[in-house]
């Protein structure tokens, strides 16, 4: 039999609280995890319903608890909820109306396994306004959903390749000038150290 997935429960009402939290007990698949335990738990279920501000800042707070995947059930599930839900990092994504012990237990299982779970018409929506953000937003400023443009990817390959700044410029006909300014850009907007963290995260990301 496989092992437990301990799960963490919130709801906006106790009502709710209490009614998942029964139905997942009663599950082989899940052990239930009291908040004093968060940092036990697998996966966070997290019960609402409208995804407003406030059930951003819980799905916020589950994940700076230690929680790595989050399960969001909401009543009303809109196109700007469901790129609020993308937004705050949630794998899996269901309609209060169409949750059942067996739905809910069936992607809990496969957020653990780092699946994630969207209903089909709600991903058609999301990846149309994805389509729209890269059109609109991220393609006029040479960018992509990496974070990186083509530029900044080529000059991140050759500095994994251990080339130096004069060796890079050379290889991509840039000045020296122009390499250290796309290392400082990337640098600073990811928030990075310096040029060898810059590396460590673009192959951690599969960026590169």
């Amino acid at each position: 039999m496989a092992e437990r997935i301990p799960t963490y429960v919130y709801a906006n009402d106790p009502i709710s609280q209490v009614g998942v939290v029964s139905h997942l007990r009663s599950r082989p698949e899940v052990v239930v995890v009291a908040e004093g335990e968060i940092e036990r738990a697998q996966v966070a279920v997290v019960v609402t319903d409208t995804v407003d501000d406030a059930a951003l800042r819980v799905l916020k707070a589950v994940q700076r608890g230690g929680v790595p995947r989050t399960v969001l059930v909401a009543a009303t599930l809109d196109d700007a909820a469901v790129i609020g839900a993308a937004e705050a990092g949630v794998s899996g994504l269901l309609r209060r109306v169409d949750v059942t012990p067996e739905a809910l237990v069936r992607v809990i299982v496969r957020v653990a396994a780092g699946d994630g779970e969207v209903p089909p018409d709600l991903l058609a929506r999301l990846l149309v306004q994805v389509g729209k953000l890269q059109r609109q937003v991220l393609a006029p400023r040479g960018l992509s959903f990496s974070g990186l443009s083509d530029r900044e990817v080529r000059v991140l390959r050759l500095v994994a390749d251990g080339h130096d700044t004069g060796e890079i410029a050379r290889l991509l006909c840039y000045s020296e000038r122009t390499v250290k300014n796309v290392l400082h850009d990337i640098t600073t907007r990811l928030q990075l150290r310096n040029r060898s963290h810059a590396v460590a995260y673009a192959l951690r990301e599969g960026l590169i």
